[in-house]
């Protein structure tokens, strides 16, 4: 029988806990609102209505998917218009 040990974990968290979290862009939401992601500890961030980092929560996740597809639907529509009022 094998024993299982909290090694692999641990050492990614221990790292971050010397020099420091190493966060890099996940999912851009919109140009302002990011999703960032440590590479050591996958620790997942998020920027809030300040511009502060918080962690990302199922209810920000939420928030962020949503304000993502809102953003979208509008530069899309901003991208037809422009192309619509070239050719005219």
């Amino acid at each position: 029988m094998k024993k299982t040990t909290n090694r692999p974990a641990l050492i990614p968290k221990m790292y971050c806990n010397l020099f420091g979290h190493d966060y890099q862009v996940s999912k851009r939401v919109t140009y302002h609102v990011k999703e960032y992601t440590c590479s050591h500890c996958k620790k997942e961030l998020t920027t809030d209505s300040n511009g502060n980092l918080i962690e990302l929560t199922p209810k920000f996740r939420e928030i962020n998917s949503i304000l993502e597809r809102i953003y979208n639907s509008r530069t899309e529509r901003l991208k037809r218009k422009s192309i619509a009022s070239s050719i005219c």
